[in-house]
């Protein structure tokens, strides 16, 4: 038969009080950090550097059949951080993947940046797509990216993390 709690001796009432207090806190700290992982990513920048967030990204352009933009966004931060011996031959393959305007996975970028990127293809530099790239970027700040924070990608990025 239940005695209730008034039959445990008083160390163990005062460890289960302290144990509750713990676990509210703890609760309390895994609520808000979800609350601010969802928060990160709601802005493009910080959900390009999410692991989770860059693949729901991903995953949402794909369902759209535009990836290219996040691809050749990747390949430009990649390309900034090559070895200056490797600039050549990564440029040439970024420009024919991406600028070219028979590229397999073409981005759209007006008419001035291509012939701007053209001409200097022969001796590319670390900052050699930055213009470019930015602009791809503004373009997915304002068209993509809106489209998916309202999709069931965001939303499934929001409950992985």
């Amino acid at each position: 038969m239940c005695k209730g709690l008034s039959y445990l001796p008083s160390s163990y009432l005062e460890r289960a009080k302290g144990m509750r207090v713990k676990l509210s806190h703890l609760a309390e700290i895994h609520h808000k950090q979800k609350v601010q992982d969802g928060k990160l990513l709601q802005d493009l920048e910080s959900l390009l550097s999410s692991k989770i967030g860059l693949q729901a990204f991903r995953g949402f352009l794909r369902s759209e059949f535009s990836e290219e933009n996040l691809e050749f966004w990747l390949a430009c931060e990649e390309y900034r951080v090559s070895p200056s011996k490797l600039q050549k031959t990564k440029a040439s393959s970024i420009f024919n993947q991406f600028i070219n305007p028979d590229a397999p996975l073409e981005v759209n970028l007006d008419a001035e940046t291509r012939e701007a990127l053209l001409g200097v293809m022969d001796s590319p530099c670390a900052d050699t797509f930055n213009e470019a790239q930015q602009r791809i970027y503004t373009l997915m700040a304002k068209d993509s990216f809106p489209r998916f924070l309202r999709s069931h990608h965001f939303a499934e990025a929001v409950k992985a993390y």
